[in-house]
């Protein structure tokens, strides 16, 4: 099943979050593959330094990766990330969402995240999709695609 824009978006219970608690906010989620790696990291600091545009937009702003709490936590702190990080080890939220895929890098496959942005609307459907992002200037887009 591939979710597309108009979709109901999956239900996400981890921890103490819960998506359909932020109904009447646009939720932007954000699928990493790795706290604290550079790429990962680049783009998370993108989403924190825009995160008041976001907010004054209605916006609520989620990190979702593979990783555990714990070192979501590290991560959080090392770089001062003011949102909600989300995670999923069992990477049951990335199935449902369609960013776990087959993946290749120097001539080894495996499973992980495909780098994945997902705009939540205030009614909890999916408004926009932006799959195999490129982490430059990211956040600026998501933030051009509310605005429209």
């Amino acid at each position: 099943m591939s979710l597309q824009a108009g979709d109901r978006a999956p239900e996400i219970h981890a921890g103490s979050f819960q998506l359909s608690k932020l109904r009447g906010k646009h939720v932007v989620l954000f699928f990493f593959p790795k706290a604290d790696t550079p790429g990962c990291t680049r783009e998370s600091c993108e989403f924190r330094d825009s995160s008041k545009k976001f907010a004054k937009l209605n916006a609520e702003i989620v990190g979702i990766s593979p990783d555990k709490s714990e070192a979501q936590e590290k991560f959080a702190a090392k770089y001062g990330l003011p949102y909600t990080l989300v995670p999923d080890p069992d990477h049951a939220i990335a199935e449902a969402y369609g960013v776990w895929k087959e993946k290749k890098n120097y001539g080894r496959t495996y499973m992980g995240i495909e780098r994945t942005t997902i705009v939540v609307d205030p009614e909890g459907k999916v408004a926009k999709i932006f799959p195999r992002v490129k982490v430059d200037g990211h956040a600026d887009k998501v933030l051009e695609s509310l605005k429209a």
